[in-house]
Formats: C-alpha cells, structure tokens, sequence
C-alpha cells in the first residue's frame, strides 16, 4: 500500500480550465511542491520524471501539484509561451493548498523554460507563500548567448572527433562555408547578450536577487541548454553575484543529459529535490 492519494483536479486559470494531479500523503508535512512544466512537455515529464518525482515525494511526506499548463496536455486554451504562465502557477499553488491544508510553504520546482517560468512569476507576484525554487537547467537563449556556448563546446568538441577529421580529408565538408559560419559564431560570441530592456532574462535575475527563500539550481553536466545558462550568468550584467554565492547551491549532475533520461540521474535529482524540501521553512 502506498502512503499517499492520488487523484486528478480541475481548476481555472484566465478562463481556461487547466488539468493537474495532486499527490496527497496520508501524514503531509508543511512543506508542498509544484511542478512547473517547461517546453512542449505536460504533467507526466520526459521519461516520467514528473510523475516518479511527485510519487517520490509523497512517500516522503510532501504533497505535490503537477499540472498541464493552458494549452498543454488536458488543460484548455492557448499556451501563451512560458513567459506569460504567471496566472496559470498562481492557481495551482492555490489548488495545492485548498487540497492539503497541511501545506504552508510551497516550493516551486521547474526544468528548462519551467524554471524560467518559476522565476518570472517570483518576479512579478513576489508570492510570499513560496518557500523555495528548483530550477534545473534554466533556458536563458539569446542569439549571443547560443553563439557562445557553440564556439566554447559544440565547436570544440567536434574538433577532437575522429570523424570530423574523417569528413574533412574525405572532402565531406564545405570548408569554407564551414569557417564562415564558425568565424560568424565567434564574433557573435564576443559582443554582449544585446538584450532588450525587461528582457525575460533580466526578470529572471530581478526574480532570483529579490528571493530570500531556499534555492537549488541542478545542472545537467551533458547538456548545452545548461552550459548556455553558465555561460549568460557570467557574461551578463544582470546576473552578476546571484549564481555560485549566497542562497543559491549549485548541484551539477555528473554525466546528465537534459531531460534526465537514466534512472540513476533522476535518482539523483529525487534526492537533491528532497534535501531542498526538507529545507523549506514556513513562508515570511
């Protein structure tokens, strides 16, 4: 027997009728996750992730909303793009809460432009309730920043290939077309992010400076979307001081490819995700 009721919800958002799962344990605890979905995903989660994770924490003791975004999966409406879902998280928080009046802090937990989307909506709702963001693998794409993690990783990999090499004497590659777009890439690279003011960058940085909450950022070792990430918080103005120092840990998964697709990686972001909870206090 399981130590926790699972069941499906339905709840408003903007007029739209949004679908979610709720994990209740038996004995919650006062802290309550919220998984935000990022990319063209819904609740369930590449390889399940969502769904083991949320399971994963119930026995635990934590209860969990995972939820389709409008437009995504079950739920109603047109998906407006990850920076615009600062309703749609507002409502699940509180459908989370109406379903386990146990919880008191809720931590909001978000892979790729769902982490993005969790720091947008600190950004904008300054919710008081939230007692701590997961933000694994954060999208923060902009031309430069692209270009960047290309020249410093993709670039350089394929240089130490043997099949390059191969292709390259085989006549295989264009090499002038080649160099072009690689000397393209690196003056690219070298000029800044050129974003515009209240970029959807900049508001996540505003989001994660005015939080006082429990952050954990878990990178993913194998995956470019991370390394970009890296890469645009050291070169950008607005990041700087927020990731490596203060309440931000760091955790970089050995090996990890985006989406987690090992057991053995999501194991180890079960765990991170759990130490994180067990660290939420009530909320100020």
């Amino acid at each position: 027997m399981s130590g926790f009721v699972e069941k499906a919800v339905l709840f408003n958002s903007g007029g739209a009728r949004l679908c979610g799962v709720v994990c209740v344990p038996k004995n919650p605890k006062g802290a309550g996750l919220v998984v935000v979905v990022g990319g063209p995903q819904y609740r369930v989660g590449s390889h399940r992730q969502f769904v083991l994770l949320a399971r994963h924490a119930a026995e635990a003791g934590y209860a969990s909303l995972r939820f389709d975004l409008r437009g995504m999966g079950d739920s109603d409406g047109d998906f407006p793009g990850f920076e615009a879902v600062d309703g749609d998280i507002e409502a699940a928080i509180a459908v989370l809460k109406r379903e386990c009046d146990a919880v008191r802090s809720i931590g909001l937990w978000g892979l790729c432009d769902g982490a993005s989307a969790a720091l947008l909506y600190m950004q904008s709702r300054h919710d008081a309730c939230i007692g701590g963001l997961c933000l694994l693998n954060p999208w923060v794409r902009s031309a430069a920043s692209l270009a960047r993690t290309e020249v410093r990783h993709y670039y350089r990999q394929r240089l130490l290939t043997v099949a390059f090499w191969r292709k390259l004497f085989g006549g295989g590659v264009a090499v002038r077309t080649a160099l072009a777009e690689w000397l393209g890439k690196l003056r690219l690279s070298r000029g800044a992010n050129a974003l515009q003011a209240g970029s959807f960058q900049e508001r996540m940085a505003a989001g994660l400076r005015g939080f006082r909450g429990s952050v954990r950022l878990v990178l993913s070792e194998r995956d470019y979307t991370a390394k970009e990430f890296v890469e645009f918080a050291q070169a950008d103005p607005a990041w700087h001081g927020l990731v490596g120092t203060g309440g931000v840990l760091g955790v970089t998964i050995e090996g990890a490819d985006h989406t987690f697709s090992s057991a053995a990686w999501r194991a180890r972001v079960e765990e991170i995700t759990l130490d994180w909870l067990a660290g939420l206090g009530e909320p100020a």
